[in-house]
């Protein structure tokens, strides 16, 4: 399990790697929704996305000898790109099993950092990519199973809290669980009283369905949402982090994340990605729960073709 202590030594192990990300507000927002939101923008992060903080630190925690024999992994997309640019930051090779329906501005922005790519079937990645860590030899970073990239997608919460101490709840998307956990190991610890709240689409809806039941439940295969970095399977550690931390899940639909999608680019001059919009979309369909509260809303990434738009 990971503890505040890893968050911190993460923190400080990817320091010169990572943005320290602004915290922006809007007076039409907090109007919007009654309450005062503070936005830690991780749409401005390196490669565009909160995956950053934890391929580099996943990457350069390894030992020298293993670190030298390259890492692999499989992702849609930003954490491909973070661990290729975390791969190039260390001179290490990398490769990235992707699906074939990852966007196209993702996978030219993981060619760019230097990776190898092989596409597959969304279905198939976990399999194609474990032939190919047997094939090279190399070091699998799971996209949000790893407790090294756990602790480091921690760091944007941990940054959040001091940026900004008296929150009464902080939002973030979930998908495969990474950023959720994390921040809520650091929330728990830092701010017990206050809510953590992960943001899920409706069609991908097995985070919400694993907390109701107590039971981690299958991801939702063949589902189609704009959210496309949220379509991944909530992780067994990740759920055992968010069920531990009292995590609460929002679902929202399609038209609310392109709502919020398209709020944060004319009203705030964001660009951020439908998967990040999320958490606007969860606050606003939160039946008013944290109405005249502070709120810090995580916004994961800004990578997008904007075919939503």
């Amino acid at each position: 399990m990971i503890t505040l202590g890893a968050v911190t030594a993460a923190a400080a192990r990817i320091r010169e790697f990572v943005h320290r990300t602004p915290v922006l507000t809007s007076r039409t927002l907090d109007a919007a929704v009654g309450a005062s939101v503070f936005c830690k923008c991780e749409n401005l992060q390196k490669v565009g996305a909160f995956k950053a903080r934890g391929a580099c630190n996943a990457v350069f925690a390894l030992p020298p000898d293993v670190a030298a024999r390259g890492v692999v992994t499989h992702s849609s997309g930003n954490h491909a790109a973070a661990l290729a640019y975390a791969a190039r930051a260390r001179g290490v090779p990398c490769a990235v099993v992707m699906p074939d329906t990852a966007p196209a501005i993702k996978v030219d922005a993981v060619r760019g950092y230097g990776a190898e790519i092989r596409f597959c079937k969304p279905a198939d990645r976990d399999a194609v990519c474990a032939a190919w860590q047997r094939e090279r030899g190399m070091h699998l970073v799971h996209p949000f199973e790893d407790p090294d990239v756990i602790a480091g997608q921690g760091t944007a919460a941990l940054e959040l809290l001091e940026q900004v101490p008296e929150l009464d709840a902080v939002v973030t998307p979930v998908g495969g669980g990474g950023l959720c956990a994390g921040t809520a190991v650091v929330v728990r610890a830092l701010r017990p009283a206050a809510q953590v709240v992960a943001a899920e689409p409706a069609a991908v809806d097995d985070a919400a369905r694993s907390l109701a039941t107590g039971v981690r439940q299958p991801r939702v295969d063949g589902a189609k949402s704009w959210a496309d970095g949220l379509m991944t399977g909530l992780g067994e550690p990740n759920f055992r982090l968010l069920r531990e931390h009292r995590v609460r899940v929002v679902t929202v639909d399609e038209p609310a994340i392109v709502a919020a999608a398209r709020f944060f680019l004319q009203r705030m001059k964001l660009v951020v990605e439908p998967s990040a919009a999320t958490v606007l979309a969860a606050l606003h369909a939160d039946g008013g729960a944290l109405q005249g509260r502070r709120v810090g809303l995580v916004l994961s990434g800004g990578n997008t073709d904007f075919a939503w738009l």
